[in-house]
């Protein structure tokens, strides 16, 4: 960072962190133990590399662009100077995010290390900051105690009815043989909602261990109580409730999400989504399933958005309609997250293939027919970008303009002085 300096640094840091966890990855999959989960250096090193990555890039977009080029978030996120090797090394490694995470923002890490997270700070329409001073210095232990006890029930449920729904039984010989279809789907759904609590447990731990520290508190609401959810990881009952594909990951791995966001999906123009997806499988690992999954992402998230933006709008009133819609959608989002996710838990490529071919590849099929009969219309960010290279472009030609309003405007000052002069050099004469 320090060697090659503000304006190229987020590129070599994204590669080389990227690269480095990707030889890692490669070496504990298939040097170590191919299929199994442990709980070693790999999942450590996934969230330093989204920590590395995040500060190469605040630095360039606070030392290097000018605001104007900044998005209101990016331009909130902005590390003005570079950090000292202490304050580097704090807020990579510090004991509170180093096993699980979930990743932060630097800023509000620094914020937080210096004592200044009881302030009230947001950011205003323009990406300025409002700050207001809160009265006393809020306690994080009812946080604590509620996160602690969604653990306490999430573990449960892994221990138990998890065990008894395995993944694996979907791609069972006999049970495809004898299930019928309504049997396949439902069991699909329920495996799939067994192997979610782990996921709960873990991340939900890692936010109280967070909270219980100090860090997590992002103001307070309406009401006046204090939210601890500044860097938290998931919302449970809306991943549970999800009515669409994107409102399912939206609430999952929620600083993962923002992390693809802000390095990937928001720089480049080329095809965001799928660069997006294929950035999380690299991250995720070497897993044949990792890949299978989020490509099957890919297709199952423009196909959702497509359905969204052409029908959603038909069907808002009355409340009799929409209620209707919402359990229809939701049906549709659970089967299909269901089906997409199933070979990022069987991982290897040979069950995942048996799985998707036992369902005759329907849903690719039905997502792509979508994306062909369906009209894509052009989403708020494409019109964003459209808007913000008309308008750095309309501010150049009126700098330019300016500059000849003012060369032309000094120019004539001159003459109208030269003028003045001459007149009163005459009308001197004359007297």
């Amino acid at each position: 960072m320090i060697i090659i300096g503000v304006e190229n640094m987020h590129k070599y840091c994204f590669v080389f962190a990227l690269g480095y966890l990707t030889v890692c990855q490669i070496t504990r999959v298939y040097i170590f133990d191919y299929g199994q989960y442990s709980a070693d250096f790999s999942g450590p090193m996934m969230i330093i590399t989204q920590k590395i990555t995040s500060l190469a890039y605040e630095i360039h977009d606070g030392m290097f662009r000018k605001d104007e080029e900044l998005t209101p978030s990016q331009r909130g996120l902005a590390v003005r100077r570079m950090p000292s090797l202490l304050e580097y090394l704090s807020y990579n490694c510090n004991f509170m995010g180093i096993l699980a995470g979930p990743l932060c923002s630097y800023k509000d890490y620094i914020t937080f290390i210096e004592g200044r997270s009881y302030h009230m700070t947001q950011a205003g329409e323009h990406g300025e900051e409002e700050i207001q001073y809160e009265k006393t210095e809020p306690s994080p232990n009812i946080a604590v105690i509620q996160k602690l006890l969604v653990c306490g029930l999430s573990l449960l449920f892994h221990l138990t009815i998890s065990k008894t729904l395995p993944v694996e039984y979907n791609i069972d010989e006999h049970f495809q043989a004898t299930a019928s279809w309504p049997a396949k789907v439902i069991y699909l759904y329920v495996s799939l909602l067994a192997a979610r609590p782990k996921y709960y447990f873990a991340w939900t731990l890692a936010d109280a261990i967070n909270n219980a520290a100090g860090f997590g508190f992002r103001g307070y609401d309406k009401n006046g109580a204090a939210r601890w959810d500044l860097i938290s990881n998931l919302r449970i009952q809306q991943i549970e409730m999800s009515t669409s594909f994107k409102m399912f990951l939206d609430n999952w791995n929620i600083q993962t999400a923002l992390w693809l966001k802000r390095v990937c999906y928001e720089r480049t123009s080329l095809s965001p989504t799928i660069q997006t997806f294929i950035l999380s499988a690299i991250w995720h690992g070497v897993y044949p399933g990792y890949y299978l999954t989020f490509l099957t992402g890919v297709v199952m998230t423009l196909a959702a958005r497509a359905m969204r933006n052409n029908f959603r709008h038909h069907f808002i009133e009355p409340p009799q309609l929409k209620l209707l819609y919402d359990v229809i959608t939701w049906i549709a989002t659970q089967i299909a997250v269901s089906y997409t996710v199933v070979p990022f838990v069987l991982l290897s490529i040979k069950p995942s293939f048996m799985f998707y071919s036992s369902w005759y590849y329907s849903l690719h099929s039905a997502g792509i027919l979508v994306l062909l009969l369906l009209p894509v219309k052009k989403t708020q960010r494409g019109k964003n970008i459209h808007e913000n290279i008309q308008l750095s472009r309309s501010k150049k030609f009126d700098e330019r303009e300016n500059s000849l309003g003012q060369n032309s405007f000094s120019t004539t000052n001159n003459v109208c002085n030269q003028n003045q002069e001459i007149a009163s050099r005459h009308s001197s004469l004359k007297q």
